[in-house]
């Protein structure tokens, strides 16, 4: 309960042993880290004194003197004095008063826990103005990176003019990595204000109505202006303290009451509605943050400067989801070709990349049919199984090892989707897979047939360079021309390109001889009348 501590260096001697007018030393009192109240004195003549006001409480001070000469030997003594101005005195229910309210036991008038209070709010009403009236508080955590104060009484707290509120709040090393957030608001409507004071380690043991928050966080409410709120990211883990008192321009003010909400939570507000709240984690600590979209910015999403407009914001979602209508004549072609199990899988891709990406988009334009993360996993997988499926079926093996292949390759694609789904060999690894063993086919239907394969040349220069070219550029648009700024544009091309060289490059269906059906020939066979005549042979 120390309110300033003050530590002086006297009687410097170095040499001989003989006192200099020349100390020559440095004295820094508190921590080097922010929190600590740094102060620092020159000591040029034999003694020095550093004051220190409003040390933090229940943890060591670190003092440092230091020596501007290096080659010299210097003594000297060191005191340290505290004033304390006094003892927080607790008003309200104690704990075990607040046990036997919880079990019923409150009626009893004549109990030690009721003596308790009554004796302690008598005390308190003899306390002088230097003192501070301190209020119980209970602490509720409700999830990660949420934590409720509440004062034990209710949540109306009593503040006078002639001493401090104090409200203490404990916060540790797992609730750092969210927003305190704290709410005042005045319940009066009489000419007053009340003065808070939010400090970490120690509190502000005396108010002033012109600079009453010298070293910690102030607030005020009156009349005018019945409520505030402040929000501190990543608090410190330490002791906080909210000072209260009440301020009038005349002498009988009286009481007033005031409802101080102080809660820990992850991120403000949840992020609003241009962003989203994620937890993060570096080595052990856990943290959250804001991931803003279209634009917004700052630590809540709340800065609007290069936010998009709502046009913009429809018009990206149009072009996202529209462009995937493209995958239709993919589809209708597979059907008249007969290759229906990749008219499935294209339909499938079609489906969810649409709802994926109007899902995915912030602000207004939302439309989410299921859970964001199942519509982003079928819209990966749907794509990648979509090129693994063409390219086996431009390699025209036989059904049976086609569709084995489908089904396996669909597999382990599916496995490593759930381990990295943004990985680059995601999308590569089954594409050389799928291309070796389609230039493997090629190559051993050239050597049986002795000719390139496919063998026109129609084939190559209207459809398989022309689908190459469009797969060619969408895979470099995707990979290396897509950004964050131009995402919508560039992605609905590469919805395009990707479609467009499906229709190029989807194989016509192969004729086969063994399977073909041909008709017998229609007519009558005449029948003759024969004789055979038998010979009995003994």
């Amino acid at each position: 309960f120390v309110s300033s501590l003050s530590v002086s260096v006297s009687g410097c001697t170095w040499g001989e042993g003989l006192v200099n007018g020349d100390c020559s030393l440095s004295l820094t009192l508190g921590s080097s880290s922010p929190q600590g109240g740094l102060v620092r004195v020159n000591c040029s003549l034999i003694g020095c004194s550093a004051v220190l006001l409003a040390p933090p409480w229940n943890t060591w001070i670190r003092v440092t003197v230091d020596s501007y000469h290096s080659n010299r030997t210097t003594a000297f003594s060191i005191s340290v004095n505290y004033t304390v101005g006094c003892k927080p005195q607790s008003v309200g229910m104690s704990g075990d008063d607040y046990i036997n309210r919880l079990h019923g036991n409150s009626s009893t008038t004549t109990s030690p826990g009721n003596d308790s209070v009554v004796a302690e709010a008598g005390r308190h009403n003899n306390v002088s103005s230097e003192c501070v009236w301190s209020v119980p508080v209970l602490r509720e955590e409700l999830d990660v990176l949420s934590v409720r104060f509440s004062p034990i009484n209710g949540p109306n707290v009593t503040v006078t003019h002639t001493h401090p509120t104090l409200l203490t709040y404990p916060l540790n090393t797992q609730s750092t990595g969210g927003t305190l957030n704290l709410e005042i608001t005045l319940n009066t409507v009489r000419n007053s204000s009340v003065m808070a004071c939010l400090s970490s380690w120690a509190p502000v043991l005396a108010l002033n109505y012109s600079h009453p928050c010298h070293t910690a966080v102030g607030l005020s409410v009156n009349v005018s202006v019945p409520g505030t709120v402040i929000r501190l990211p990543f608090p410190q883990a330490a002791t906080w303290y909210l000072t209260l008192q009440l301020f009038c321009n005349s002498s009988d003010c009286g009481n007033v009451t005031v409802t101080p909400q102080l809660h820990v939570s992850a991120c403000i507000e949840d992020c609003g509605t241009y962003g989203e709240c994620r937890l993060l984690r570096s080595f052990s600590y856990l943290y959250a943050a804001c991931v803003c979209k279209a634009g917004w910015s700052g630590w809540g999403c709340t800065d609007d400067i290069t936010a998009q407009s709502y046009g913009r914001q429809l018009t990206a979602v149009l072009l996202l989801t529209l462009s995937n209508l493209l995958f239709i004549p993919p589809i209708v072609i597979a059907v008249r070709r007969c290759y229906i199990t990749e008219a499935s899988v294209y339909l499938f891709t079609m489906f969810f990349s649409t709802f994926y990406h109007a899902c995915d988009q912030p602000g207004l334009t939302v439309m989410c049919i299921m859970d964001y993360d199942t519509l982003q996993y079928c819209d990966f997988l749907g794509s990648v199984c979509s090129i693994w499926v063409t390219v086996l079926c431009m390699a025209r093996v036989r059904d049976t090892f086609k569709h084995m292949l489908f089904m396996l390759g669909t597999l382990l694609i599916a496995m490593s989707m759930q381990l990295d789904r943004r990985g680059l060999w995601n999308m590569l690894g089954p594409i050389l897979c799928a291309v070796l063993a389609m230039v493997t086919s090629w190559v051993y239907r050239g050597l049986k047939r002795k000719q390139c394969y496919p063998p026109s040349w129609r084939r190559w220069v209207l459809f398989l360079l022309p689908g190459l070219a469009s797969a060619l550029v969408g895979v470099c648009v995707y990979v290396f021309a897509e950004t964050e700024d131009n995402y919508l544009y560039t992605h609905s091309l590469w919805h395009v390109l990707v479609a467009s060289s499906v229709v190029f490059l989807l194989p016509p269906r192969e004729t086969d001889s063994m399977n073909t059906w041909s008709p017998g020939v229609c007519g009558y066979t005449l029948c003759h009348s024969t004789k055979e005549e038998l010979y009995a042979v003994t």
